[in-house]
């Protein structure tokens, strides 16, 4: 019996210099970019925590605008993204995210900076949290995000990968 409640999520594996990263898609967008050397079963269980019906089909020609558009953002040749996304977090989260894709290319501000855009200037360390669990990375800019002394802080796509979105961009800029 077919579930109609079912959403099928589509992905490939993008393999880009050194990093091989899992991408998704539902049918509104873009909804998850992994970290770099992360397996499938990570990929798995984040879909099996956020949608409650889910099938994973592997379509790499489905998700090819989307993986164009990182390998011309990677290559430096872009710098804005144009298709669509889906994400699924709280509130909260979802404003957070909302506000890291206000952070212009080749800027950088702090946890508590976006706390301030929020108007929520004590909730530094929420949204550290809410930017932890971005599940677009890249896309959804939280590379951007450092610490109010400029140190390079955490990312969930790990330093290497920040450093180098960081240094593409501030380049570029």
């Amino acid at each position: 019996m077919v579930n109609p409640n079912e959403q099928t999520i589509e992905w490939t594996v993008l393999k880009h210099g050194q990093w091989e990263l899992y991408v998704a898609k539902t049918n509104k967008g873009l909804c998850y970019i992994g970290s770099p050397g992360s397996s499938f079963d990570e990929f798995k269980v984040y879909f099996s925590k956020r949608y409650p019906d889910f099938t994973l089909a592997e379509n790499p020609e489905a998700l090819t605008p989307y993986v164009q558009e990182l390998v011309n953002y990677f290559s430096g040749t872009k710098q804005a993204f144009s298709l669509p996304i889906d994400v699924k977090g709280t509130p909260f989260q979802e404003e957070i995210w909302r506000a890291l894709q206000t952070i212009p290319y080749g800027e950088t501000v702090s946890y508590s900076e976006i706390a301030a855009l929020i108007n929520r200037p004590s909730a530094a360390r929420a949204v550290g949290s809410a930017i932890g669990a971005n599940p677009l990375l890249i896309l959804v800019p939280c590379h951007r995000v450092i610490g109010k002394n400029g140190a390079i802080t955490g990312y969930r796509g790990g330093m290497d990968l920040k450093r180098f979105l960081l240094d593409l961009e501030l380049q570029k800029t």
